[in-house]
């Protein structure tokens, strides 16, 4: 199963020189990834009268998805370098990459999820929306919500890690792409069904008090642990994961401000998750192989992108039009077999392409150049590239999808 580490690297290089080898891989992943998140969208348009009567609800998804996206994505980035440098053991030792990696990533999941809650009620109250939303219900939606995506993710990105080591998949084109989309599938249910556990106001805010407890004592335990990767993990993680879901609020305000037209056009609130997550995925694959490409020293990280940059970039614009057309036919047919309200084909598909072109544009700016300065300045691509770049770009995919609903005439 274990190849060795000169034959990994050698498998790298030759992946990271020549893109097109396993571009197979990476168009395969990326429509799982919009038949995945389009499901997740289903579930929003089915979900109608549990936004109606939470508002703000659906503020809190894009913060919420992304959490997952960014925690998890980062993770399985972490995960494939160790693969590609041949220093990857499938082991839940706490002492062990993968051991380590999961305790930091729960304890991140914890606490990020209070901290979004509480920042998320914030933001509604600051824009007017939310009201009949208590702190405490925020809390328990997108805590107990987030802990409950979590588990599924885990497994998801550990099976993609485990099948790059078994199957010699590229993890930098799997990983990242399947890991947002199947956070998008499982998080918006998760979210949902945490939702219907806030009819009561006495055992919401016991349940609140309790979670946002034990968040506190999770950071007692990080940084008393003594683990220096551990330690590492969460030092450098929380404060791009807080940059994350403050952009991540921002989007979800664009989002719930249209809620009124998402729901008059329900194969667009289909479409949302997937466009969102195609936007984050395309960036999320660019950022793990140039996180990769610096950590085995074929790019000094300059500036203006190499040759092998260059390569990857375009490689990535290629794969986009037919993903996005994807998720405009996915969204399309869903909305169809489901008897959804729905502008007709070709109008999601200028919706998805016009929106698509712009965020593209901002893909490959953030994705080189987050994780180029992250390198360069001594921190972890790994940890940084991911999260920067998803956060961004579900900021950039509902503006460019709220801009190109106008420009075609929905909103």
């Amino acid at each position: 199963m274990a190849l060795g580490n000169n034959s990994r690297k050698t498998l790298a290089i030759k992946r990271l020189i020549a893109p097109s080898v396993d571009s197979q891989q990476r168009f395969i992943a990326l429509l799982i990834g919009v038949v995945a998140a389009s499901l997740g969208g289903l579930f929003l348009a089915k979900s109608e009268g549990k936004l109606d009567e939470l508002p703000g609800l659906l503020m809190l998804i894009p913060g919420a998805i992304a959490l997952r996206g960014n925690i998890f994505g980062a993770m399985g980035s972490r995960l494939g370098t160790a693969v590609h440098a041949g220093t990857f053991r499938f082991n839940l030792r706490s002492d062990g990459v993968v051991g380590q990696n999961l305790i930091a990533t729960g304890f991140l999941t914890l606490f990020l999820s209070v901290v979004l809650a509480v920042i998320g009620k914030g933001t509604s109250s600051l824009f007017g929306i939310a009201a009949t939303m208590s702190l405490a219900e925020f809390i328990v939606i997108s805590t107990l919500g987030g802990l409950l995506a979590s588990v599924g993710v885990a497994i998801i990105t550990l099976f993609l890690v485990a099948g790059s080591v078994r199957y010699r998949w590229d993890s930098d084109n799997v990983t990242s792409p399947l890991v947002t989309a199947f956070g998008d599938l499982i998080t918006v249910p998760a979210l949902l069904l945490a939702a219907g556990l806030v009819d009561s106001a006495t055992s919401t805010n016991v349940l609140a008090a309790l979670l946002a407890g034990t968040a506190i004592l999770g950071v007692f335990f990080i940084w008393s642990s003594g683990d220096y990767n551990l330690q590492r993990i969460a030092r450098q993680s929380i404060p791009v994961l807080l940059i994350g879901i403050l952009i991540d609020l921002a989007a979800g305000v664009i989002v719930e401000k249209r809620i009124t037209d998402l729901l008059t056009s329900k194969s667009v609130l289909i479409m949302l998750p997937a466009f969102l997550a195609t936007a984050g995925a395309l960036g999320g694959i660019l950022s793990s192989r140039l996180s990769t490409q610096f950590h085995l020293g074929l790019d000094d990280a300059t500036p203006i992108p190499s040759k092998t940059s260059v390569s990857n970039i375009r490689s990535l614009i290629a794969v986009a039009v037919p993903i996005f057309i994807s998720a405009a036919g996915a969204a399309h047919i869903l909305g169809v077999i489901t008897n959804q309200n729905a502008p007709g084909f070709w109008q999601l598909v200028l919706i998805a392409l016009f929106g698509g072109a712009l965020a593209i544009v901002l893909v490959v700016g953030v994705a080189y150049y987050s994780t180029m300065a992250a390198f360069r300045f001594g921190l972890d691509p790994d940890t940084y590239g991911i999260p920067m770049v998803t956060s961004s770009l579900d900021l950039v995919g509902a503006f460019t999808l709220v801009i190109a609903m106008m420009t075609v005439g929905i909103a």
